[in-house]
């Protein structure tokens, strides 16, 4: 049975009044506890005001750099609170599942806030590319008449767990959807990017129709919340300087056709394990991975940050941390990344034809 357009009323009013109420008090201690300056914030509102005036007719992908566990929701409290009202027009965004979703309250309050269950792989081996959450993520982004609807009101990340599938309302398709694409927090000196990972390769190139497509870059938060601070380390600072940068939209056919019709022609052989291991596969995601970064980076230095000189620092095997690919540490990797693809096929045909009916659901409505 095909699900209803949207999730039910009592959902909707929950998750707008928590939104609203979140977006609120983003909004006054941005502005009235620190500096803001925002430089491009008509280009993110008029592809709203679009958005809201002629209906989503793609989905908008906006990535950002991320400095601090607060840049969201901080970083929504640049937008004007009437746009906090408009539940089918706000954000959706990727939230570590190993933090935002440790027990039933916070798995409530983090899924009401369209926040997205992420396991990452340093915490779970079923995190990854291939993860449940990022087929959800896609699916917002595409519209309805290009990605099957799936019956299935709930998702599983594990085959125990449940979770809202927001992909599976109509309402949701050609959604807002955003990304840190470093997938941590990165503070450095000089406020240097990290390398972006793949995650994001996977929402362009598989995301029908081509969404629309806004970077941003923000500087400041890393002083609300430095890495380093002391007691109370929960107490965010004040009184910082906030810079925030968005360019201007562009539709992603005119910034990755090229890429995006060279996965099609890949998925088109119907061959999963091409996708997710040849080395044509893994040479686009690391194009178009390596070119979103790029474009934050230009955000970073228009607002007066030093250039950057390691031009290697967009690839993972040069970031700080990051074990080379002739290390141990790297070899031990991949050999666990091997093992852990071939776990979670193992698991999916074996919890696959149980998902349609979760055993736990983490909302009572």
């Amino acid at each position: 049975m095909r699900a209803p357009p949207r999730r039910s009323l009592p959902w909707r009013l929950a998750s707008k009044s928590l939104m609203c109420t979140v977006g609120l008090i983003a909004r006054c201690f941005l502005y009235g506890l620190n500096r803001v300056e925002v430089t491009g914030l008509h280009h993110l509102l008029r592809a709203l005001d679009r958005r809201k005036s002629e209906g989503p007719r793609s989905g908008l992908l906006t990535v950002c750099n991320h400095v601090a566990v607060l840049d969201d929701p901080l970083l929504w409290g640049i937008l004007p609170l009437r746009y906090a009202t408009d539940l089918e027009n706000l954000r959706w965004g990727l939230g570590a599942h190993d933090i935002c979703f440790k027990n039933r309250f916070t798995s409530t309050f983090f899924s009401l806030g369209q926040v997205l269950p992420t396991r990452r792989l340093w915490h779970s081996p079923l995190g990854g590319l291939y993860q449940p959450t990022m087929t959800q993520a896609i699916n917002l982004l595409s519209g309805p008449g290009n990605i099957p609807f799936s019956p299935d009101l709930f998702f599983s990340t594990d085959g125990t767990d449940s979770f809202p599938a927001p992909a599976a309302y109509a309402a949701n398709r050609n959604a807002w959807v955003h990304v840190f694409p470093e997938a941590c927090c990165h503070q450095s000196s000089d406020s240097s990017l990290r390398y972006f990972k793949w995650g994001i390769s996977r929402l362009i190139l598989e995301s029908r129709p081509a969404p629309e497509f806004i970077p941003m870059f923000i500087h400041g938060t890393q002083a609300i919340m430095p890495e380093d601070r002391g007691w109370p380390r929960w107490l965010p600072r004040v009184g910082n300087h906030v810079r925030v940068v968005i360019g201007e939209p562009r539709d992603v056919d005119d910034l990755f056709g090229h890429q995006r019709a060279s996965w099609k022609l890949l998925a088109d052989r119907g061959d999963a394990e091409l996708l997710e291991r040849s080395p044509e596969a893994i040479g686009l995601r690391i194009e178009v991975a390596r070119s979103v970064r790029s474009q934050v980076e230009t955000l970073r230095e228009s607002i007066g940050l030093p250039r950057e000189v390691d031009h290697t620092a967009c690839l993972a095997e040069n970031s700080k941390g990051t074990p080379s690919a002739a290390s141990p540490r790297f070899r031990i990797r991949m050999t666990l990344s091997d093992e852990s693809i071939s776990w979670r096929k193992e698991i999916r045909k074996i919890i696959t034809p149980q998902l349609a009916r979760p055993p736990v659901s983490i909302n009572k409505e």
